[in-house]
């Protein structure tokens, strides 16, 4: 309990600063709200007077940064600049689709990453050089070049999966997202099934899995009491930051699959100078991360309890 109360009380701090940095980081960059609002055109003084007051740009920036703040803890994200629609009920049709990506592409990296990881680890030879082989391959692409690559074979050469909507519906929107999913996670695979062969293959070379060989112990017990299991903990690290930057590196999947994600959104936004919208997506990516983290941690204290007691003195 005392390990899970500091977690999160250092996951306040992170969040704290990190909304303290993307609030004042916009408005340190080139242009303004008032520049975007009016659009280039001459206005008079008093028209930008009034824009200046309806948006509170006249206060100090602190006490921006407080109102905004507050708001948020009362669901109060403000309104776009572009489409004077609340930002909240704005990001909120977009997440779903975020969501569905990310989940599903995490489940990929858990599934493949590991299970690739465990197959070259566990049997060597020709397996292992195929698995090592594709991971060279999958962390060298690029994610938009494996968006285009897959679209070309599997929807305009196969006809297998469409090219562009998030679908309705469970079974139809798999079937939408798996060429996105695949795209976005393919690079964190191939991380994560290197990390994954790595820490086996050292694992297995540790004097205690050693001890449990020459003990006679069947192979299947070896492998996966005291190979696989301890293994995990670099391979939990490494899973949960692949999945963490997840959401963040969503933009590119969904522009090339012209899926309505916040990723998406971010993008529009960030050209337009949009900054409400830009300050909440940008803040709830960083709650997505801290968040991630956290179970990472706490699952960290899971598989070896020794963690936990040691952050917790």
């Amino acid at each position: 309990m005392r390990f899970l109360v500091r977690r999160l009380l250092a996951l306040g701090g992170v969040l704290i600063a990190s909304s303290m940095i993307v609030f004042g980081g916009l408005y340190l960059a080139p242009g303004s709200p008032e520049q975007f609002l009016v659009q280039g055109r001459t206005v008079s003084p008093e028209v930008l007077a009034a824009i200046r007051s309806q948006y509170s740009l006249d206060d100090p920036l602190p006490v921006r940064y407080w109102n905004w703040l507050s708001g948020l803890f009362t669901g109060d994200m403000g309104r776009s600049l572009l489409t004077q629609q609340d930002v909240g009920t704005l990001i909120a049709s977009r997440i779903p689709t975020t969501l569905s990506l990310a989940a599903f592409a995490a489940v990929l990296i858990i599934v493949a990453g590991i299970g690739l990881g465990i197959l070259a680890g566990t049997r060597g030879g020709v397996a292992e050089r195929i698995v090592i082989f594709a991971s060279n391959l999958g962390i060298a692409v690029p994610t938009f070049f494996a968006a285009l690559v897959l679209m070309w074979v599997f929807s305009v050469g196969l006809g297998w999966f469409p090219v562009f909507g998030a679908g309705d519906g469970v079974v139809d929107r798999v079937w939408h997202l798996t060429l996105p999913a695949s795209a976005l996670s393919l690079p964190s695979i191939a991380v994560v099934a290197r990390i994954t062969r790595t820490a086996i293959v050292e694992e297995s070379e540790s004097e205690h899995v050693l001890i449990a060989v020459a003990r006679g112990l069947p192979k299947r017990i070896t492998v996966w009491r005291h190979t696989v299991r301890n293994s995990l903990l670099p391979v939990t690290t490494a899973v949960g930051m692949q999945i963490a930057g997840l959401i963040a590196g969503a933009f590119v999947v969904e522009y090339a699959f012209t899926l309505d994600g916040i990723g998406a959104l971010l993008v529009n936004s960030v050209q337009r100078k949009d900054f409400a919208v830009v300050q909440a997506i940008a803040l709830i990516m960083v709650v997505a991360f801290g968040i991630v983290n956290l179970v990472v941690d706490l699952l960290y204290a899971v598989i070896d309890p020794r963690v936990s007691l040691k952050k917790g003195q």
